[in-house]
């Protein structure tokens, strides 16, 4: 019975906490000059960039991190761009990515 108890409260926390990953949308917009240049300013991509607007927060944050740490090596340009990125840039970048249809 006490683990169900702790679970319920590391539940409760977790619920009210809410996502470790919540960016500033307005912050994201100022820092997407880069990701314009090849995603388009908005964000839609074109034959040889996927499209961002609209991807949900934690896959455009699994992305650029997997980018930043070397786990993801295909694209050279995202690679050199997301080195260059904090984790609240990446935050906000996603939560204003996050708002474009």
């Amino acid at each position: 019975m006490n683990g169900k108890v702790t679970l319920m409260i590391l539940g409760a926390f977790l619920f009210v906490a809410g996502p470790a990953h919540a960016g500033d949308a307005s912050a994201g917009q100022a820092k997407a000059e880069e990701c314009a240049n090849c995603h388009g300013e908005d964000g839609k991509g074109d034959s040889d960039n996927p499209p961002i607007a609209g991807m949900a927060e934690a896959d455009f944050i699994k992305v650029l991190k997997d980018y930043k740490s070397g786990a993801r090596t295909k694209n050279k340009a995202m690679i050199k761009a997301s080195a260059k990125l904090s984790d609240d840039d990446i935050a906000n970048l996603a939560a204003y990515y996050a708002t474009l249809k």
